[in-house]
């Protein structure tokens, strides 16, 4: 199946029989490409046994997500390079850095709108983006917020920022935009503690907003709502009272795998598309874990084409609950997300690539 020919297919349609033999065609295909085309990545398959033909998902051969902290890696020239994404981060911090030509920007674009359509349907739906307009002016690299709101901004129309540049609230813009679609289906998007400051706000005012028909789609680290004692469901409910939304989705996703995301479900399980998959790795070992134990999440997407992020080891926690039998009705793998894993358990390859000494693009 050709790289745009899937992008036709029941998104939460196959079953894993179908899904793992073609899934590991496609990847084993792109390790081959990222071999001949990405120095770095053949010098690190050249420091480990076996992962340049799998056969098995179990064996493909992951990177650590920190390598593209620490590296330049990617399959393209530089006269290539359509867009640089980076990750969130601090001055005390690096932030991955992710190169994309023309071919895997629209790949992962195309992926995005198949895989939202089912929770939002087909037609564009006024927006409110819990942000502020700043956040992507920078149009030649975007930050992981800045990717994310222009990812989503193909499912909005009219969208309106409800945040000033200090991140306080738009009270003006967030007025007009309710009264303007009184009673009409509305998209809010935004990152998940930034939704929950606006939240916070709206509570301390003593308003809430009425918006019943609208969805409220959100992502991003939980950690600094948890240090504060909010889980999914206080998020959802606080969501629901304020907002007046009558669905909240949750979506698990990162920048260095754009367009490969897992939304949660109505029955608040997290699913793979099926042009990505998800294994769950011991962290002393490596070894898989089995369904419903804790481990390392590991990502795996076909769709990263100019940089060789296709088989990722995160550093996340989380649990694979099922495949193909969630009650929502949707095939493929379901799972939860647990929180960052502990610096000193994180076990990945980062340390067996050389740091390119090639100027950043």
């Amino acid at each position: 199946m050709s790289p745009v020919s899937f992008i036709d297919e029941p998104v939460y349609g196959w079953s894993a029989g179908r899904k793992r033999p073609w899934l590991l065609e496609q990847l084993n295909q792109l390790t081959r490409n990222h071999l001949e085309r990405c120095t770095d990545y053949r010098r690190l398959m050249d420091s480990v046994e076996g992962g340049r033909h799998a056969q098995t998902l179990a064996d493909l051969y992951p990177l650590s997500v920190r390598l593209f902290k620490q590296n330049r890696l990617l399959s393209i020239d530089d006269d290539e390079v359509f867009r640089v994404l980076t990750s969130s981060g601090t001055t005390s911090q690096q932030v991955s850095r992710i190169y994309l030509d023309r071919e895997t920007a629209a790949l992962q674009s195309k992926a995005l709108v198949k895989i939202m359509q089912p929770w939002l349907g087909r037609q564009r739906l006024p927006m409110l983006i819990i942000d502020h307009p700043g956040v992507i002016t920078e149009r030649s690299s975007f930050s992981a917020r800045g990717a994310g709101i222009q990812g989503m901004m193909v499912f909005g129309r009219r969208p309106v920022y409800a945040l000033n540049a200090d991140l306080s609230p738009n009270w003006g813009a967030i007025d007009e935009f309710v009264e303007s679609h009184r009673g009409q289906p509305i998209l809010l998007f935004g990152f998940t503690f930034m939704v929950w400051q606006l939240l916070q706000a709206l509570n301390e005012e003593g308003r809430s907003l009425a918006l019943h028909d609208g969805v409220l789609v959100h992502s991003g680290g939980w950690k600094k709502l948890q240090d504060q004692a909010v889980d999914n469901a206080t998020f959802k409910a606080r969501s629901q009272h304020l907002f007046g939304v009558d669905r909240v989705h949750n979506f698990y996703g990162m920048v260095e795998q754009v367009g490969s995301v897992f939304v949660e479900c109505e029955r608040g399980h997290l699913h793979t598309p099926l042009f990505a998959d998800l294994l769950i790795r011991d962290a002393q070992t490596g070894n898989l874990k089995p369904n419903g134990e804790t481990g390392i999440i590991e990502v795996l997407s076909v769709l990263p084409r100019s940089y060789p992020g296709h088989v990722l080891l995160t550093e996340d926690r989380g649990r694979i609950l099922g495949e193909d039998d969630c009650a929502c009705g949707r095939m493929g793998k379901y799972f939860e997300v647990l929180g960052r894993v502990p610096r000193a358990e994180v076990r990945g390859c980062s340390d067996t690539v050389e740091p390119s000494k090639a100027e950043e693009y």
